[in-house]
């Protein structure tokens, strides 16, 4: 089940699975986590939190139109491969198109480029290093 969460839920998986578990919970805040418009999405199996996603709305580069920067996708080890991460990445595209919002856009690791692509983003970027976390692309979906 997709649930609109709160900041201090998605904190742990955060941890866990992109900062293997190396810092404290509030270090694992973004600067826009609690700003207006900014939403937060996860996937239950059971009760268990499993898949999460932070929604920003943010513009990209040269690209005109309301906007939103998906940040922190995270899905624990135990569910991943089993299409809850497309599951929850729709869901928020159709959420946003309700919400009138032209594109959306994320800064992926290049580990998960090809899940983005297989969603319709395409790259938009060369390949950057985020230090300490290693190589990235900014990939990019229009919405409406």
């Amino acid at each position: 089940m997709i649930r609109f969460i709160q900041t201090d839920d998605v904190l742990a998986l955060r941890n866990e699975v992109l900062r293997e578990g190396r810092l404290t919970l509030d270090e694992c805040r973004f600067p826009n986590d609690d700003t207006e418009g900014t939403f937060h999405l996860g996937y239950y199996d059971n009760d268990r939190l499993v898949c999460i996603a932070s929604f920003h709305p943010q513009n990209c580069k040269e690209y005109a139109g309301k906007a939103y920067q998906i940040r922190g996708m995270a899905t624990s080890e135990s569910h991943r491969g089993k299409g809850i991460g497309n599951q929850l990445v729709n869901f928020a595209i159709v959420y946003m198109r309700g919400q009138k919002v032209n594109y959306v856009w994320c800064n992926a690791r290049k580990k998960a480029v090809r899940f983005y692509q297989n969603l319709g983003f395409e790259i938009i970027s060369a390949e950057f290093e985020v230090p300490g976390i290693g190589p990235h692309h900014v990939l990019y979906l229009k919405i409406q």
